[in-house]
């Protein structure tokens, strides 16, 4: 492996990450214990009741029955045994243990597929039991006068992203919104200031297209007016139009179910069933009428049917074709680079990110094509987050960086100092990066939102840029 100079700019960019993000965690974020008291007893209360329910199905008994008396309903190895061995189900995922997974997707996508509605209560209780255990307990564990003081390692992830302990603070569940309301809700910033978080808009995807230079790519990133995401709702859920009004739904239906994924190195028929599960509604393979998501006047499954896809296999088969043109006809470049991505690594053993960082190691081909973009992406962050940092410390101002979640940065904002720090934010997010990295050959662009003065990061909303 020869020298590049770049190695050396990427080490001062972790010296100085580390720097500061520990300024970051000593800075802490306030927790309101008084919440977390609260709340832990009506998810004790909750969890409890949902329990007893799947106790009284026919589905517990059975289950119990066949393990003969003794049963864990937390046990993914009896649950696995169950739902496989005796049940009969077919594996669609395998653990490296070689049982059945039971983790949440495939758990929601057999409830769907097969009717079993106990396995919706059992996701519910993992759920509930995820918020309780691993985030309300831990911040109220972790709290030392009142604060969180996240510790954020730039060491341990193979991608070159970042994680947090004491407690997970990163890893707050966005994705399901009752969650992520019921975490954010114990989190404040100080006595009156306000919560700002900062969040880079589609930033892998920008990244990527650094690397493979996919003309169709580039054209949608750079067109304001082209929407990626609609285009492909519009093709998956055979719309005639797309009107961002009545379809908004179906575009992250679209964007979450296929297009990052497909990015991401998954392939047709998870993205078919997670569609399916999240969207739509199932019941043993075939679309309910009237059930799922509302679109105007009418339901997925409605529309779905009418446009002759009646069943989850009919939706993969069409899914599979989506697939095919989406790397065939849409995005050839991004495809060829991929299987240039991989053939480079075998050869050499190790990729090259462009911020002069090495991944090296076993990697699967999905990893080797992923870490390149997830590493530059937040290397994006970081040194952002960095000169952010010498701007309020140089500025001596009041505000103070708190935390950073993957493609965001959380501030404590003074009230009378948010339209400097937001003006500067965004001038170091959106125009010194690029001049800084030249690699940088597509728009970047930001989102803000804000919370109100005392309230908690759930209560945010959406910031416009002055």
């Amino acid at each position: 492996m020869e020298y590049n100079p770049r190695f050396e700019e990427a080490y001062h960019l972790l010296h100085e990450g580390i720097l500061a993000l520990a300024k970051a965690e000593r800075a802490g974020i306030r927790v309101d214990l008084d919440y977390i008291e609260e709340q832990m007893g009506y998810l004790n209360i909750e969890i409890t009741q949902l329990e007893e329910s799947i106790i009284r199905t026919n589905f517990y008994k059975h289950w119990k029955h066949s393990m003969k008396g003794t049963i864990n309903m937390h046990s993914n190895t009896q649950l696995a045994t169950f739902l496989y061995k005796v049940r009969k189900l077919k594996v669609e995922k395998e653990t490296t243990s070689g049982l059945g997974s039971t983790d949440d997707e495939t758990l929601r996508q057999l409830a769907t597929n097969y009717d079993i509605p106990e396995l919706e209560l059992i996701l519910k209780v993992r759920k509930l039991k995820r918020v309780r255990d691993t985030y309300l307990l831990a911040f109220e564990r972790e709290q030392v006068n009142g604060y969180i003081h996240p510790f954020f390692n730039l060491h341990l992830v193979t991608t070159y992203r970042s994680s947090s302990d004491h407690p997970n603070f990163q890893n707050i569940p966005k994705r399901d919104e009752e969650s992520m309301q019921l975490c954010r809700r114990a989190l404040y910033p100080r006595p009156g200031h306000q919560l700002l978080e900062i969040d880079y808009s589609g930033l892998e995807v920008r990244i990527a297209a650094c690397y493979h230079k996919d003309p169709t790519m580039l054209e949608y990133i750079r067109n304001p007016k082209s929407d990626m995401h609609g285009d492909m709702a519009k093709q998956i859920f055979l719309l005639n139009d797309f009107n961002k009004e009545t379809h908004g739904v179906l575009r992250q239906a679209a964007k979450n179910g296929f297009v990052f994924p497909e990015f991401y190195g998954d392939y047709y028929k998870n993205c078919a069933i997670n569609m399916a599960c999240n969207w739509g509604r199932l019941s043993r393979g075939a679309w309910n009428k009237g059930e799922g998501i509302q679109i105007g006047n009418t339901s997925l499954s409605n529309l779905l049917i009418h446009k002759g896809i009646k069943s989850l296999n009919s939706f993969e088969e069409h899914v599979k074709r989506i697939e095919k043109d989406f790397w065939g006809r849409r995005f050839p470049k991004y495809a060829k680079w991929k299987e240039e991505w991989w053939a480079n690594y075998k050869e050499k053993g190790y990729i090259e990110l462009h911020t002069g960082f090495i991944c090296s190691g076993v990697m699967r081909k999905n990893d080797c094509i992923n870490y390149p973009v997830q590493g530059a992406a937040f290397h994006c962050l970081l040194w952002s987050f960095i000169q952010l940092d010498k701007y309020l410390t140089g500025e001596r101002l009041d505000t103070r960086l708190i935390g950073q979640i993957h493609d965001s940065i959380l501030l404590d904002v003074h009230p009378k100092e948010l339209d400097y720090v937001t003006e500067m934010a965004h001038k170091i997010t959106c125009f010194e990066l690029p001049e800084v990295w030249k690699w940088i050959i597509v728009p970047l662009d930001v989102d803000a939102e804000l919370a109100p003065i005392d309230a908690s990061w759930a209560e945010k909303e959406k910031y416009k840029f002055k």
